[in-house]
């Protein structure tokens, strides 16, 4: 394919572009292109990519990670682009963008077994499940592609009830570094299927995961707003309820800087229920615990909570801290309270990650923090103020969730994969990516040694 000189012109210094494979070329995107500007960025932060590579099946996949391995320029893998660490883009290198890879299939009905491709978002594989009256658990936004969340984490709505995305996986297709494509399950090279589980990002490209979905049916979903000005006493009430709310309970709370001398606190809480009854039972208590401002209860497909939004294209280099906590103790609220009134965070959100999430044994996945009952995240604008009043917490986090994290210092290595877990998946990256080929999501790769 035939590029203009006006697009020639924009090309970037360090990729190869008369090389890039035949079947890759008529996706391709350049700097150049008309579509550069829908595909150059992500959710929440802005790329310059030098080539966008859209593979629309595993052959592709192992054609463009050879091409941009031959490549001296950073390579991002995109599933969805949604993630607020922004690793998903770059800057002059090499973006590998599954997106086109969307596919959803159900493969046996009885036993609920699906298979989704990468790119797929989880809004439609909300839509897409929701006629069999099934749903996988993912997160709070249906815009979030399934490969990157799949491999990390997933705290959604249901995971109290079902615990957390990954724990629903049963195989998964994977392209290694070296262009070999592997199928990871219990059975078939359970190591890889154990550090995908959590690391996936360090290990591959998963271009198919195999799940075991859940029933699911209609759900009570609240949007409840309160008056949080006793902001401290209100997040140690907050956590008690949840901590105290049967599984079929999870909520969510968002909360930002005083405004008009009120700070605000908005909840969103899912039932796993279609019973009215069950439904107002389970909010109850979370209704008492500030004066209410605004209410909203609704009785509603799945899939109308986790809807797809347009696609992703932003600007900026917001930044994002992380942590998992095991209760809102007193002593954290008032932290927390602090950090909200500095003004430091416009957006600071408190998932609930208990119930069947400590369940699953700490060591049966490369995601290790079962225990945890909460996971905490603040975004800011600007790394200095929102790190120091964040590493003044730091005694009281556990643990952080990956995919929100954009610090990269190395201590938050250790946090992201505890003891035994980073040195079990430091293992897993010498044997399938020696060459960290795959570090540019928060590389587990072992530091090169000093010589003195």
């Amino acid at each position: 394919m035939l590029r203009s000189a006006r697009v020639r012109a924009a090309r970037r210094p360090g990729i190869d572009y008369d090389s890039i494979p035949a079947s890759l070329v008529a996706a391709a995107v350049e700097p150049g292109d008309t579509g550069y500007a829908d595909v150059r960025s992500t959710y929440m932060r802005g790329g310059r990519p030098g080539l966008v590579l859209r593979p629309d099946g595993t052959d592709q996949v192992v054609e463009a990670l050879a091409f941009a391995r031959a490549q001296d320029v950073p390579l991002a893998i995109r599933s969805g682009g949604h993630g607020i660490s922004g690793r998903s883009t770059n800057d002059g290198g090499i973006v590998l963008d599954l997106s086109r890879m969307n596919r959803i299939e159900v493969l046996d009905v009885a036993t609920r077994r699906v298979r989704i491709e990468p790119g797929a978002r989880w809004g439609e594989v909300a839509a897409a499940l929701h006629p069999y009256g099934w749903a996988l658990t993912s997160g709070d936004s249906g815009g979030v592609g399934v490969g990157g969340l799949a491999t990390a984490g997933g705290i959604g709505f249901l995971v109290r009830e079902h615990g957390l995305t990954l724990d629903h996986l049963r195989a998964a297709e994977v392209v290694l570094a070296d262009g070999s494509v592997r199928r990871a399950s219990p059975t078939d090279d359970a190591d890889l299927f154990w550090g995908v589980r959590g690391a996936g990002a360090n290990l591959g490209i998963v271009t198919s995961f195999e799940f075991e979905v859940d029933e699911v049916g209609d759900v009570g979903f609240a949007q409840l707003v309160f008056d949080a000005s006793d902001t401290a006493q209100f997040l140690v009430d907050w956590g008690a309820t949840v901590e105290a709310a049967p599984r079929d309970t999870t909520a969510f709370l968002i909360m930002g800087p005083p405004r008009g001398g009120m700070v605000a606190a908005q909840v969103m809480a899912m039932v796993d229920s279609d019973d009215p009854e069950t439904i107002i039972d389970r909010l109850q208590p979370f209704a008492r615990i500030a004066p209410l401002l605004q209410q909203q209860v609704q009785v509603v497909p799945y899939p109308a909570v986790v809807q797809v939004p347009p696609r992703h294209s932003s600007e900026g280099e917001p930044v994002s801290r992380t942590g998992m906590v095991e209760h809102l103790t007193p002593a954290f609220a008032a932290d927390a309270e602090h950090l909200l009134r500095s003004g430091a965070t416009p957006f600071f959100q408190i998932r609930a990650a208990g119930g069947a999430v400590h369940d699953v044994p700490a060591d049966a996945t490369a995601y290790a923090h079962r225990s945890a009952h909460f996971s905490v995240l603040a975004m800011g604008s600007g790394n200095r103020r929102l790190d120091a009043l964040w590493d003044a917490m730091a005694h009281h986090f556990d643990g952080l969730y990956l995919s929100f994290e954009t610090d990269r210092r190395p201590e938050r290595l250790a946090e992201a994969y505890p003891g035994p877990t980073l040195a079990r998946v430091r293992d897993l990256k010498r044997r399938y990516d020696p060459q960290d080929v795959f570090r540019h999501n928060f590389s587990v790769a072992e530091p090169p040694a000093v010589v003195l």
